[in-house]
C-alpha cells in the first residue's frame, strides 16, 4: 500500500503556526509581487475566493470579511516542509517527496490498522510542527491521491481515508470527476467529457485502444 500525505492549505497553515490566534479566521497568501492569491485557508475558500485570483479584484471582499493577507515567505515554507518530511520519514523507510507539501510513503509489509497509522501521522505532524495534514492510502499512487482528496472533502473521516477494497475503489472512482484524476489535466478532461467520460470510473471503462489513441501511453498508465 502507498500513502499520499498532503499538508492542508500549506502556505496559509505555515503562517498560522506563528499566529495561532488566526485559527478559524480567513487567511490568504499572495505571490512574490503580492499580485495573485496562491494559498487560501478553508475559511477563505468558503468566501468564494478563487486560487490564482488577482488580489486587487478581491480587495473589497478581503476587507469586508477581515481576511488576513500575507506576502509569500518561501524560506519559511521550505523550512516547515523539511520538518514535516523529516517526521514522515519515521513512518516508512521509503519516502518520496513529490512537492513542497506532498510525499508518498511506501507502506509495503505494514500489518497493523492503516487508519490508525494514518491518524498517528496526522497527530504527530500537527503536534510537532503545527501543520495539519491529510492522508490517503491505496494500492497505487493514483488511487492514494484520490483517497487523499476524499479524506479532505468529508470532515467525518478526520483527514484519513483508505481505499482497501474493490467496493471502496469503485465507489471512489464513481465519485471523482475525471478531471480529479492525477495526471489528466483540464485540457484532457474536456476532451474526455466530449466523449462522455464524466467520472474516473467512466475513464477506467474505456478500452486501452481508446485511451492510447487519444491520450498516449501516459494515459494508459493512469488508467
Amino acid at each position: 500500500m502507498i500513502a499520499l500525505v498532503d499538508c492542508n492549505n500549506f502556505y496559509a497553515s505555515c503562517e498560522r503556526v506563528f499566529r495561532p490566534e488566526l485559527e478559524g479566521i480567513p487567511v490568504v497568501v499572495l505571490s512574490n509581487n503580492d499580485g495573485c492569491i496562491i494559498a487560501r485557508s478553508n475559511e477563505a475558500k468558503a468566501l468564494g475566493i478563487p486560487m490564482g485570483a488577482p488580489a486587487y479584484k478581491w480587495a473589497d471582499t478581503l476587507a469586508k470579511y477581515d481576511v488576513q493577507v500575507f506576502s509569500s515567505n518561501y524560506a519559511l515554507y521550505g523550512d516547515m516542509s523539511q520538518r514535516v518530511m523529516n517526521i514522515l520519514s519515521g513512518f516508512a523507510p521509503d519516502l518520496e517527496i513529490y512537492s513542497i507539501d506532498e510525499s508518498f510513503l511506501d507502506l509495503s509489509g505494514f500489518s497493523g490498522s492503516l487508519t490508525d497509522y494514518g491518524q498517528q501521522m496526522r497527530r504527530r505532524v500537527k503536534k510537532w510542527t503545527g501543520i495539519p495534514i491529510s492522508v490517503g492510502i491505496a494500492e497505487t499512487k493514483t488511487l492514494a491521491k484520490l483517497a487523499n482528496r476524499i479524506a479532505k472533502r468529508f470532515p467525518e473521516l478526520n483527514n484519513v481515508y483508505i481505499i482497501d477494497s474493490e467496493a471502496k475503489r469503485i465507489k471512489a472512482l464513481k465519485w471523482a470527476k475525471v478531471g480529479d484524476i492525477w495526471g489528466i489535466g483540464r485540457q484532457h478532461a474536456q476532451k474526455l467529457e466530449y466523449y462522455g467520460v464524466k467520472t474516473a470510473w467512466d475513464f477506467t471503462q474505456k478500452s486501452d485502444a481508446f485511451v492510447r489513441k487519444y491520450f498516449t501511453v501516459t494515459g494508459l498508465r493512469t488508467k
